[in-house]
């Protein structure tokens, strides 16, 4: 509703002069109340909506930021003195000084603010050379999120929630967007470089957000930007009253400050069609220590659960340049297996080998194109046991299915699309394999999953959707497409998993490309339940999740918060703060109420 407020105002009549912030003021925020946050070369100021001083802080304060909310509006000023971020919140016609941000190790040229789909509030910090700190702004303490690089001689910036980009100009060069979200894919996207490559003559200067859009000041005129789809789209040149030092918003218009003072500047902008819901958050109660490679390291988890003991329960987690890793349900590492470079893993209980009763994990192992097979025995301690040659050209993706019958079977596939399926045998305490069938998908899989009651193997094929067919080989059929990617299934599809409840399973995937996890029933139609995506527990200091590869679920009481089951998911950015990737516990009923499941 608030875009369509700017729209009428941007391109209706002019505020009166008393709706306009101080002369004096180099910089200002509407408040709610009609009143104003001004800064000058001496004081932050609060002026009620009869423009009566209200609260003042002596501070020699620069580049404004403000975000306004149910418990009043938080806003930001640069210390010019003692070079570091002042948080204030502005309640109840008082100024109340937060705990200052930890000083960067650099000057600070600008600080924006941005309130993620959490609603919890981030700043930005950025410096003359480029470097740049994102933190998360609390009353009891603030935690950095991320050490970012940015383009150098960056005088402004200001962050439009709605899409989580970050924009940014920079003097000499142009103006930037970035990708705001930590959890998000490194972006950059130049809206308008300084000539003669670009259309900004003098270079980019103060920011004002516009709905779906942003405008800079380009010496003596302005210049608006706004998104359609994945592009933008300038606005003509609209000239000013000199030029202008800073821009600020009120009621929707949008007000320039030069040097006869603030002023408004009428746009002729069309307003967006309002957003879609942002999808439902759920936090994860723990989360695992990171592995030790950086980079591109941590790929697939998998569940072992403890014969007698919830608590005893074991995570496995693949580490794809090194080995296998086990934590407790503490996130602690419990063992490092030195396997190689493996990527996918799974896990079967009780699996009958003639008498005997085993509890085994099978990996692809990517150096040798190989299955590696693993015990674990009744404590949860994992040993390898046997590495099965296959003939595939770069193994990837795997999962297990534990017929009703007994025994243990295999399904491994290549990025080429080839699938193969194995039984796995075992003959005088030796682990063989036999193939059983063999079958394609069209371009690159990844994830899988059997569901051992029902004979359901569901299948991952990354830029295309979710496929089903018979686990069984003596059923086999063609796989059928169940849920294509594009509406709620954003491309890569990765990891996942089945739940199985009491009365219902269900099946969890990862949507990669948004950084989601879809629910949906493991049994035909196949319903959609909704998608959830993992975020920030800011009391634990846990980041959220994203880039997802590798998931997987259990129904089994584990105890405390997991006692209806648990989902462990891999990490593919560690933040809150910046370290190499992890796993992220959490709550299966978390997500039951998050999603309303049945």
């Amino acid at each position: 509703m608030r875009a369509l407020i700017l729209l009428a105002t941007l391109a209706g009549p002019a505020l009166g002069a008393s709706a306009l912030p101080p002369a004096s003021a180099h910089d200002a925020a509407a408040l709610p109340d009609g009143g104003w946050l001004a800064i000058d070369r001496h004081a932050v100021t609060l002026l009620d909506g009869a423009g009566r001083t209200a609260a003042t802080l002596p501070l020699r304060a620069r580049q404004l930021d403000t975000r306004t909310g149910t418990d009043g509006t938080l806003a930001v000023v640069i210390d010019a003195n003692l070079e570091r971020v002042q948080p204030l919140l502005v309640k109840d016609g008082r100024l109340v000084q937060w705990a200052p941000v930890p000083a960067p190790g650099f000057g600070i040229e600008t600080a924006c603010l941005y309130r993620d789909a959490q609603r919890l509030d981030h700043l930005f910090m950025v410096g003359k050379d480029g470097q740049a700190e994102q933190w998360l702004l609390r009353p009891e303490g603030h935690r950095i999120v991320r050490r970012l690089a940015l383009p150098p001689h960056v005088k402004h910036c200001r962050v439009d929630d709605a899409s989580a980009t970050l924009f940014v100009a920079e003097e000499d060069s142009g103006l930037w967007a970035y990708g705001a979200d930590a959890e998000g894919p490194p972006s950059r996207q130049a809206l308008g470089l300084v000539a003669p490559q670009g259309m900004l003559k003098k270079g980019p200067g103060a920011l004002a957000l516009l709905p779906g859009g942003v405008a800079v000041v380009d010496g003596d005129a302005l210049l608006a930007w706004r998104r359609v789809g994945q592009r933008w789209q300038v606005q003509p040149r609209r000239r000013l009253d000199g030029a202008s030092k800073a821009l600020t918003t009120r009621d929707g218009a949008l007000l320039a400050r030069g040097k006869a003072g603030w002023h408004q500047v009428t746009l002729n902008w069309t307003a967006p069609a309002p957003a879609a819901a942002p999808l439902p958050v759920v936090v994860p109660r723990i989360q695992t220590e990171p592995v030790a490679r950086a980079g591109d390291a941590a790929d697939d988890p998998a569940i072992w659960r403890h014969a007698t003991d919830p608590a005893a329960a074991r995570i496995l987690g693949t580490n794809k340049k090194q080995g296998l890793l086990v934590y407790d349900l503490q996130g602690r590492q419990t063992q490092l297996l030195p396997s190689g470079r493996l990527n996918n893993v799974d896990v079967r209980q009780g699996v009958a080998f003639g008498d005997a009763r085993l509890d085994l994990a099978l990996a692809t192992q990517r150096d040798e194109n190989s299955i590696v097979v693993f015990t674990i025995d009744g404590t949860g301690q994992v040993a390898e046991a046997a590495r099965l040659p296959t003939p595939l050209d770069e193994i990837y993706g795997a999962c297990l299915y534990q017929p009703a019958g007994g025994g243990l079977q295999a399904f491994v596939n290549d990025k080429d699309g080839r699938w193969l399926h194995y039984r796995i045998d075992r003959d005088g305490g030796r682990f063989g394999a036999t193939l059983l069938r063999s079958f394609r998908t069209a371009s690159q899989p990844e994830g899988c999953v059997a569901d051992d009651a029902s004979g359901t193997l569901f299948v991952g094929e990354e830029k295309r959707g979710l496929w089903v067919t018979p686990a069984d080989a003596e059923r086999a059929a063609p796989l059928k497409l169940l849920l294509p990617v594009g509406g709620i299934l954003t491309a890569d599809v990765e990891g996942m998993g089945l739940y199985r409840g009491p009365e219902r399973s269900y099946l969890v995937v990862s949507s990669q490309g948004n950084n989601s996890y879809v629910v949906l029933d493991a049994q035909p139609p196949y319903r959609v339940h909704g998608a959830f995506r993992i975020g920030i527990d800011a009391t634990a200091g846990i980041d959220g999740a994203s880039e997802t590869d590798g998931l997987d679920v259990t129904s089994a009481n584990l105890g405390g918060a997991f006692g209806q089951g648990m989902l462990v998911v891999q990490d593919g950015y560690k933040r809150l703060p910046d370290g190499p990737q992890n796993f992220k516990y959490v709550a299966w009923g978390d997500i039951v109420a998050a999603l309303r499941l049945p």
